[in-house]
């Protein structure tokens, strides 16, 4: 029986907020990793696409713009997902409906352009398959 009370003397109870405030925290700490993450992902896209850009510049080859454009599109679905993810979990702890409202409405506009950038990605490599060699 002393093992059960030192356990329960070690361990907060729920009511305490203690276990709560650590999850909100944990979970707090997680979105922003998801968010940099995110912004990450989408440097590197800037950074692809301009050196792309510039080789294209330099080669003369303006066609080749379509590729560079492709490429940072990729980069932008990506990131626009762990953007997502992100609000998803900060849904998660959301204290009050006008800011869940407002995450909802933003996860909708995300995921809009998301699936429209998408859209356009398959266009353009299905394009680019059935044009004619010259």
């Amino acid at each position: 029986m002393s093992e059960l009370h030192t356990a329960q003397a070690w361990l907060p109870s729920p009511a305490a907020g203690v276990v709560e405030a650590s999850i909100i925290n944990g979970v707090e700490w997680l979105r922003l990793i998801v968010e940099t993450t995110g912004a990450c992902i989408i440097a590197l896209g800037i950074a692809f696409a301009v050196r792309g850009f510039i080789q294209t510049l330099r080669s003369g080859e303006h066609a080749d713009f379509v590729a560079v454009r492709l490429t940072f599109a990729r980069y932008l679905s990506l990131a626009l997902e762990f953007q997502l993810g992100a609000d998803i979990l900060s849904t998660a702890i959301a204290p009050s409906w006008d800011q869940i409202g407002k995450l909802g409405a933003i996860a909708v506009i995300r995921t809009a352009l998301n699936f429209f950038l998408q859209h356009e990605i398959r266009e353009t490599e299905q394009g680019a398959r059935t044009a004619p060699n010259p």
